[in-house]
């Protein structure tokens, strides 16, 4: 049988359709490129918005459209609305969150036991969801209560992956090639503390670094009040990749009350002086709501002003998305959606802004450069895109395909979205 998996939503997700694809390979079954070519297609949802939540509709609606194959879906939207899943085109199995480690099982109809042995080698997925990186799920749900969050309805209590089940996952991935590590959590900082002897994050980090060969590890959101000066000094190994997300929210203290946030501005400001004092030359990026209820024009100000204050090498600005089940949504002080667009517009610029001022740092210097995918042009070859490990996105052109490959490169020129670079080696 071929197996086609896609995937809305977040790193996390990632995770776990890499995760499938590995136990489908131990079964004897093979991974499809699309949808077309699939007997069965394997679809990861998610509802962290409305419009996650349509995407994830849309894309089961496409994989019917493709062709003829029994659809299997999972995840975030198909936990929390499992009567709509169902109802859509070709959907064979709706399978909740609390039951996706059982999927491949239950849609092969055999044991676990079966398949689910020693680790196979990983393989990037191939077609749309191909990455070099290997994204590791090491924690799974959340203790938090955001008031604008509805994960935690669709994921449930915060749990740990063991140290040896994370390390192992890790061991997988470099053995089928993969050059970098993207540890991932719905609330990654919280990793251990739900064990009988609590543990942090940073120790299974110390572990991954002492006992696996991965060039480069890299960590996916962190929420910003589980960190201290202990964990940044992580980064005084170099293979440690020097980029932080850390999500905001807002910059307002009153808006970050409204939202249940364990964190203030002034503890913000001060964590990332913490990181900036360790590592220089740390990306740190961030999630940012606008129009959320009762966010007045002062609210909104003050939390552009820190923002700014902040210098973030990038992030994401959201439009505030009710949604139903948390408690955000039955708060009063709606705003209207051409005040929350016009929000969005100004937010996002300010941050474009710090973007370009912190790549611009870069001009001339030399970064290493994992390439994540080769597009032949003709006479001048291929064109390479790939990333640093601040998460700097470059572009440049080599006569031969490096896909995969880490390559010394020389930044030359700042882009709308990240850098053109020029290759001084062709990496190995």
């Amino acid at each position: 049988m071929r197996i086609y998996f896609d995937t809305v939503g977040c790193r996390l997700n990632q995770s776990e359709i890499e995760l499938l694809a590995r136990q489908f390979r131990a079964a004897g079954h093979l991974i499809a490129d699309s949808a077309a070519e699939a007997d069965l297609v394997v679809i990861n949802t998610c509802t962290v918005t409305s419009a996650a939540a349509s995407d994830s509709r849309q894309k089961i609606r496409q994989a019917a459209r493709a062709g003829g194959a029994s659809i299997a879906v999972t995840g975030c939207w198909a936990t929390l609305e499992p009567e709509a899943a169902r109802r859509l085109p070709n959907v064979d199995w709706v399978i909740p969150n609390s039951e996706k480690h059982h999927l491949t099982s239950t849609v092969l109809g055999m044991p676990v036991e079966e398949f689910d042995l020693e680790p196979l080698a990983r393989q990037p997925l191939p077609g749309l969801h191909q990455r070099t990186r290997a994204f590791i799920k090491v924690q799974d749900g959340c203790d938090n209560f955001c008031t604008f969050c509805i994960t935690r309805l669709a994921r449930g209590k915060g749990r740990s992956q063991s140290i040896n089940e994370v390390v192992g996952e890790v061991r997988a991935a470099v053995s089928g090639g993969a050059r970098e590590v993207v540890l991932s959590g719905v609330h990654l900082g919280s990793w251990g503390k739900d064990f009988p002897m609590p543990l942090h994050l940073r120790h299974l980090i110390e572990a991954i670094l002492m006992d696996t060969d991965v060039e480069r590890v890299r960590l996916s959101s962190l929420e910003p009040w589980d960190l201290d000066e202990a964990f940044f000094r992580l980064w005084q190994n170099p293979r440690m990749c020097r980029h932080l997300h850390l999500p905001l929210q807002s910059g307002s203290a009153a808006t970050l009350k409204r939202m249940v946030r364990k964190t203030t501005p002034t503890a913000f400001a001060c964590l990332l002086e913490s990181a900036r004092a360790i590592c220089p030359e740390m990306a740190i990026t961030t999630d940012i709501i606008v129009g959320f209820p009762g966010e007045s024009e002062s609210e909104f100000e003050e939390s552009l002003a820190f923002v700014q204050q902040m210098n973030f090498a990038g992030g994401h600005v959201f439009s505030f998305s009710k949604r139903e089940g948390t408690a955000a949504a039955r708060m009063k002080g709606t705003l209207h959606g051409s005040v929350i667009r016009e929000r969005n517009a100004r937010m996002r610029e300010v941050l474009r802004q710090s973007s370009l001022t912190y790549r611009q740092k870069f001009l001339g210097s030399l970064a290493g450069v994992l390439w994540e995918s080769c597009d032949e042009v003709g006479r001048q070859g291929w064109r390479l895109h790939g990333l640093t490990d601040h998460y700097i996105r470059v572009e440049a052109c080599s006569p031969q395909p490096l896909w995969n490959q880490i390559s010394r490169v020389r930044l030359v020129q700042v882009t709308d979205e990240g850098m053109h670079g020029e290759i001084l080696d062709v990496g190995e």
